[in-house]
C-alpha cells in the first residue's frame, strides 16, 4: 500500500473518481463517519466528491490517497479555510479507507502521509472533527491529536439520534 499526493491536474482521472466514489459509498454503508448515513445517498456522495476534486484541481486543497497497486482504496483532504488568517493550518477532511482494506494499518499510513504533506507545506497545525460515539478520538489520539472542543448534538444521524462533534488538533 502506498500513500500518494494527487497533483491538481491528475484529479480528472475517471479511474480515480470511480475508486474514491466506491470507497466513500462502501465506508458510509459500513457505518463510517464520512459525512453521510446508511444507506449512502450515491448522488449526494458523488456531488460532494466532485466538489472536493474541483477544489484540488484548482490548487486550493490537497488530496492524499492510498493505492494498493491495483486501485485507490483510501483518501483524505487537507482543506484550506480560504483566509489569510489561517494559512498556518488546515482541516483534515473526508479521511476514509475502503472497508476491505481496513485493519492492517492503512488508516495510520494515510494519516502519516497527510501529516508529512502538511509538514512539506510548512503548516503548524492540523484540525479535524469526529462524531462522538465511534471511538475515533482514540485512533486520532494515538497519532498525536488532542480533543480541544465539543459541540453537543451537532450531528443528527437520525430524527432521534444526535451525536456530539469533537474537534481535535495536532501540532506539527
Amino acid at each position: 500500500m502506498e500513500y500518494v499526493v494527487m497533483e491538481p491536474d491528475a484529479v480528472s482521472d475517471p479511474a480515480l473518481r470511480a475508486d474514491l466514489l466506491d470507497t466513500w459509498i462502501a465506508a458510509t454503508d459500513a457505518g463510517g463517519s464520512v459525512g453521510f448515513t446508511v444507506p449512502a445517498p450515491v448522488h449526494l456522495v458523488a456531488e460532494t466528491l466532485d466538489l472536493a476534486l474541483e477544489r484540488v484541481a484548482a490548487g486550493k486543497d490537497l488530496l492524499g490517497v492510498l493505492h494498493n497497486g491495483e486501485r485507490y482504496v483510501g483518501m483524505g483532504l487537507l482543506v484550506d479555510r480560504d483566509s489569510a488568517l489561517n494559512l498556518h493550518w488546515r482541516t483534515v477532511l473526508r479521511v476514509m479507507v475502503h472497508p476491505k482494506y481496513q485493519g492492517g494499518g492503512a488508516g495510520r499510513l494515510l494519516m502519516d502521509g497527510l501529516r508529512q504533506s502538511a509538514v512539506k507545506l510548512g503548516l503548524e497545525q492540523l484540525q479535524l472533527t469526529v462524531r462522538d460515539g465511534s471511538s475515533l478520538e482514540d485512533f486520532y489520539g494515538k497519532l498525536g491529536y488532542r480533543v480541544v472542543g465539543r459541540h453537543p448534538r451537532a450531528v443528527r444521524v437520525a430524527d432521534d439520534d444526535y451525536r456530539d462533534e469533537l474537534m481535535l488538533v495536532s501540532d506539527l
